[in-house]
């Protein structure tokens, strides 16, 4: 086993047991797109043209890709919080592989993403919502999600050895919520201005959602749309491609100068 995979395992692990020691945590993560949901689906969904259990069919993947997107908040916050508390520098004084560390974050929240995301899709079907594409175009979806959750995480945890405070990155990831209101996650971008419409689409939430609703057979690809949501898997993978370009260097260059 090569250097980096031995202490990324380790990095891994190491993770896995900080989720299992903040048991609060996880469930206030894991239970808030359900509730988002509940909310979203039969408030909102009451006062849009759409009937309900069209809506929350409709808003089930966007949901779905809007937790993917709480990666950059959840990897900010934890790099951040190891960052304050000495841990980041115990560990940078260890003989392991710089990239080690952000990898093992970044592995282990796409795990607990995965594990997450079962009861919340449990929810959706109670609801109404149902998976009309093949077994392998879901499997797709499922694994586009998790892909864009990898990359949003490393953007939170460059963001977090950048900001190497807890309150600032707690404050800063708020501000994450609104990332999927400038989307088409919960309402459809054709009756927005046209300037703003441009905006919405090429946001990587709305070509990722895209993609969800055509894999899972929810929504056709809409018609005029920006070209990552005209192609949303292309367009998806793309995205993806890029901020793991972006962010993951920049990550890993960041974590090995530590405060220089």
């Amino acid at each position: 086993m090569s250097t980096l995979a031995y202490d990324g395992t380790a990095m891994l692990g190491r993770q896995l047991r900080r989720v299992r020691n903040n048991p609060g945590l996880l469930i206030l993560t894991q239970t808030m797109p359900i509730t988002m949901l509940l909310f979203f689906g039969y408030v909102f969904g009451s006062a849009l043209a759409m009937p309900g259990e069209v809506y929350r069919t409709f808003l089930v993947p966007g949901l779905l890709v809007a937790t993917a997107a709480n990666g950059i908040m959840t990897g900010m916050f934890q790099a951040a919080q190891d960052v304050h508390r000495g841990v980041t520098d115990r560990l940078r004084t260890l003989p392991i592989s710089r990239s080690a560390v952000p990898l093992g974050q970044s592995v282990a929240d796409v795990a607990v993403t995965a594990i997450g995301t079962v009861p919340f899709l449990l929810v959706g079907l109670a609801v109404g919502w149902r998976i009309e594409g093949s077994a392998l175009q879901a499997a797709g979806a499922v694994g586009l999600l998790l892909l864009f959750r990898f990359a949003t995480t490393w953007i939170g945890i460059f963001l977090g050895l950048l900001t190497r405070s807890e309150e600032a990155s707690g404050q800063l990831g708020g501000a994450t919520f609104m990332l999927p209101l400038l989307s088409n996650a919960y309402i459809p971008t054709e009756g927005l201005p046209g300037w703003l419409r441009t905006l919405a689409e090429w946001n990587p939430i709305s070509a990722v959602t895209t993609a969800l609703r055509d894999l899972f057979g929810n929504a056709p690809v809409p018609e005029g749309a920006a070209w990552p949501v005209a192609h949303p898997v292309a367009g998806s993978l793309l995205w993806c491609a890029v901020l793991l370009a972006v962010f993951a260097p920049l990550a890993v260059r960041r974590y090995a100068r530590g405060e220089g």
